[in-house]
């Protein structure tokens, strides 16, 4: 059998030419792109100092936020840097609270979510805001069930514990969530001062430990888990230099800070109740110079 190619019709180079699609070139934007990258510098590199109360309250009755920070932790990072700077604030310390008077500073969220739920944050911000004179924009708050299901959907947390206590042998440990809620709030050792600094180590401990990309494929239920544990003020454009002042620190070291044992005063209330007196003039210098 023979074929007769002479009969195939012939496209001529010119033709095929013509019929490849015409690519065009995209034209740069150079405004654009420069609005960008200045967003992106704000965003991670702001000018402003960003300041973050964290508070942990104890468990309340369902469908309520009517609880105690027994964990008051102040996270600040200054303008520019991405050093995070954590200063703990005691529990028992006896202030002035605004439209109360004088009690724990832990007691300013419990009296606000009890006689007008949903005021609870704003309060825990203000009674520190009157107290030390600095200001603080932005609260983040979780309820100490809400720590054991983070912990947990990470699939616990490793903690260096650096000195031993009657619950806690020195060293590095791998904790659940309830072991780990038991370590922040543990004063087994000695007093709140010690406590302070363990609501210190847990927060760098979980940073580190999710930075590991071995843990990464957990980050889903860790974020879902969150969601739902968490409530804040904290807007969506301040959370992008938060996240990275967090690894950043966890990565280079966080500061930390908690008040000196010489500047409060224990004192027991007339109902019994042991607190501490604060000697503003040794506290507040040693503040403003963490939030200047």
């Amino acid at each position: 059998m023979s074929h007769n190619f002479s009969q195939q019709p012939r496209i001529s180079p010119h033709a095929e030419h013509q019929a490849l699609p015409i690519k065009t070139r995209r034209k740069s934007h150079p405004v654009r792109n420069g609005i960008i990258i200045l967003l992106v510098l704000f965003l991670f590199f702001t000018p402003m100092r960003t300041t973050v109360l964290a508070i942990g309250i104890d468990r309340v009755p369902e469908g309520s936020n009517a609880g105690r920070s027994d964990t008051m932790i102040l996270a600040t990072l200054p303008p520019f840097l991405p050093q995070l700077s954590l200063f703990s604030i005691p529990r028992d310390l006896w202030v002035n609270i605004p439209g109360v008077g004088e009690n724990r500073i832990n007691t300013a969220h419990y009296f606000a979510e009890l006689y007008e739920p949903g005021t609870g944050l704003k309060a825990a911000a203000g009674v520190v805001e009157a107290n030390f004179g600095i200001d603080v924009p932005y609260v983040l708050r979780v309820k100490f069930d809400g720590i054991v299901e983070i912990v947990d959907a990470m699939g616990g947390v490793t903690i260096h514990v650096k000195e031993a206590t009657p619950m806690f042998e020195a060293g590095v440990q791998h904790m659940d969530g309830t072991t780990a809620l038991a370590f922040v709030r543990d004063r087994s050792s000695s007093d709140d001062f010690s406590r302070q600094k363990h609501g210190q180590i847990f927060i760098e401990s979980v940073v580190k430990y999710m930075l590991n990309p071995a843990r990464w494929v957990r980050i889903p239920a860790v974020i879902t888990t969150t969601l739902q544990a968490v409530d804040s003020n904290i807007p969506f454009y301040a959370w992008p230099r938060i996240f990275y002042g967090l690894a950043f620190s966890a990565v280079f070291g966080f500061e930390t800070n908690t008040l000196d044992r010489n500047w409060v005063t224990p004192w027991v209330t007339d109902e019994g109740a042991q607190v501490l007196i604060p000697n503003w003039e040794l506290i507040n210098p040693a503040v403003q110079e963490i939030f200047k």
